[in-house]
């Protein structure tokens, strides 16, 4: 499934399911934890699939705290970087939502700086950090939607989703958008 909406800022927002290790965007985001030691989920799949060099990379940074990211190369992925972004651990505390924004705005200032004109994300936390995908979903759409109406230099941003109820959710909040 995949719906878009070319925002009036001229930036294409897509959302989809599928494997964002298949992404031929010029970055795909990671899920990472804040040692960047790999994982489970999109984190394990990235490193499985771009190679090890991904991780030696990683270990170049001895770590990243939460709600900030570094980029490395993509290895053997289609994108060509992967921008490891370290989203919060779900407590239910109001900082929560400050930090998964802060986790897609540093990401998409990593892209830029890197030269980036298109980014895939999988919904950061949502998985094994337990951040309910509703209260997930419109933090990461309108933080995107924020900075590519301030920064349009990002041409493409997609959402690639797991699960079909998570789709149906980014797509109600895609149609929201200007």
């Amino acid at each position: 499934m995949i719906r878009r909406k070319t925002l009036e800022c001229g930036t294409l927002f897509v959302v989809l399911t599928g494997d964002i290790t298949a992404q031929a965007t010029d970055a795909i985001v990671n899920a990472a934890n804040s040692r960047l030691a790999g994982g489970g989920g999109v984190d394990g799949a990235i490193h499985a699939k771009g190679g090890p060099e991904i991780m030696a990379e990683c270990r170049k940074f001895g770590g990243c705290p939460t709600g900030y990211a570094v980029v490395t190369g993509a290895g053997r992925l289609k994108a060509k970087h992967v921008i490891h972004a370290v989203g919060p651990i779900y407590s239910g505390l109001t900082d929560d939502a400050r930090l998964l924004a802060l986790t897609y705005k540093k990401s998409l200032e990593c892209a830029v700086k890197s030269g980036c004109k298109s980014v895939s994300f999988p919904s950061i936390s949502t998985g094994a950090y337990g951040y309910p995908p509703a209260d997930a979903c419109p933090i990461a759409m309108k933080t995107c939607h924020d900075f590519v109406n301030d920064n349009p230099v990002i041409e493409e941003i997609h959402f690639v989703l797991f699960s079909d109820p998570d789709f149906a959710l980014y797509v109600e909040q895609l149609e929201e958008l200007k």
